[in-house]
């Protein structure tokens, strides 16, 4: 029995590590940065599972209290920054604003923010999906960060 439950544990440890990914390096995923026009601005990061290891934090909003919005205009286009290779593949972008969650068309790493005065919460998620296997993440972090449209 003794033997058996070893070879049992063996097997699940394999398992676990085949299914971690080498290209994947560092205790936590990469940062995230937006660029607004000419400026860069760092994000806070968020939840993520990186590595085997999860943590779960509070959405943007918790998340930001206190912290002083980056002003935008109206229209302008924000862009999401990774520097980290293999890129993320998948993306999913929330906006929060009084009290109504509204997910945002993401194209080509980049969004517009809303045309009416505001302060405007963000969770950008991203996942870092295997090509080969649909539903196998290798990866994913979310990355907060708050604007007001003047």
């Amino acid at each position: 029995m003794k033997t058996r439950l070893v070879g049992v544990l063996v097997f699940v440890f394999f398992l676990l590590m085949g299914c971690s990914d080498d290209a994947m390096t560092g205790e936590k995923p990469p940062k995230g940065m937006i660029v607004i026009g000419d400026e860069s601005y760092q994000t806070e990061p968020g939840s993520y599972c990186w590595k085997g290891t999860c943590a779960d934090t509070a959405g943007s909003v918790e998340l930001l209290k206190g912290k002083v919005p980056i002003e935008v205009k109206p229209n302008e286009e924000v862009r999401f920054v990774i520097d980290y290779e293999p890129k993320p593949n998948k993306f999913h972008l929330i906006q929060t604003s009084g009290g109504k969650q509204t997910e945002i068309a993401v194209t080509e790493n980049r969004f517009v923010v809303p045309k009416e005065k505001g302060i405007y919460y963000y969770d950008y998620g991203v996942w870092w999906m295997d090509d080969e296997e649909e539903h196998l993440s290798h990866g994913d972090a979310f990355y907060a960060f708050v604007l007001e449209v003047e």
